[in-house]
């Protein structure tokens, strides 16, 4: 998936020779037809222009293995993408109540993957409850000043959006699916990443048909995750 250079065949000027196009010149010219001039290979590099901001759920519900296979996963994720030079970034949430929705910076787009951001993952422990819409408005905030042509937000968590007032059911879907219409509005792609068996209920509406896919092993996690992100990416 990295930069690689492209080989683009019948160009009018090239570093080499098209020795199909020239085989039919050769023809042409000999059929008593006008011979086209595109006799060149040109070589040229197509750069990735992607920009994707991991948004991991660490409620009370991940406390135990599955935080840490969550961990595993932004570590394998950030080796993958930090390989083939994609701008990314990793965010952690949980809240208690709209007046404690917290929100961890694990990697900033403008920071390079080592010591202190591996830290800052085996750092990590779980917090509360669910409450989704308001860590992806955030990250929408950040995300819409990322220089790109495209912008992925990969949720990951492990059940509905939830909290400890009213932010249940409905309201907790209903809140969370806005959130998401806003990140479009602002052309960036939405996607989760759930452990949650019964995540089909739910996940369709806010997310749509395709934009989500459920994971009934949390061991494939770590694996998965690149697998996902080269099917949204390439």
């Amino acid at each position: 998936m990295r930069d690689e250079a492209k080989r683009l065949r019948r160009q009018s000027f090239g570093d080499d020779i098209d020795i199909d196009a020239a085989v039919e010149m050769a023809v042409d010219i000999k059929a008593g037809s006008a011979p086209s001039d595109d006799l060149y290979i040109n070589t040229k590099k197509e750069r990735r222009d992607i920009a994707t901001a991991l948004l991991v759920d660490i409620s009370g519900s991940t406390n135990g293995w599955v935080l840490d296979t969550e961990k595993a996963a932004m570590a394998l994720f950030s080796e993958a993408l930090n390989g083939i030079r994609d701008k990314y970034a990793i965010y952690a949430f949980s809240s208690r109540t709209r007046a404690n929705c917290n929100f961890y910076k694990v990697k900033g787009f403008d920071e390079k993957y080592g010591d202190t951001v591996k830290r800052r993952i085996a750092g990590l422990s779980s917090g509360d409850y669910t409450r989704m819409g308001a860590p992806i408005r955030h990250l929408t905030g950040i995300l819409e000043k990322v220089d790109a042509r495209k912008k992925l937000m990969i949720t990951l968590s492990d059940g509905k959006p939830e909290d400890y007032d009213e932010y249940k059911g409905e309201h907790g879907i209903e809140d969370t699916k806005m959130a998401l219409i806003e990140a479009k509005m602002k052309g960036i792609t939405s996607f989760c990443i759930t452990i949650d068996k019964e995540g089909a209920n739910y996940l369709p509406h806010m997310y749509g048909e395709v934009n989500y896919a459920i994971i009934d092993d949390i061991e494939k996690l770590p694996s998965r995750l690149p697998q996902i992100y080269k099917n949204l990416t390439v």
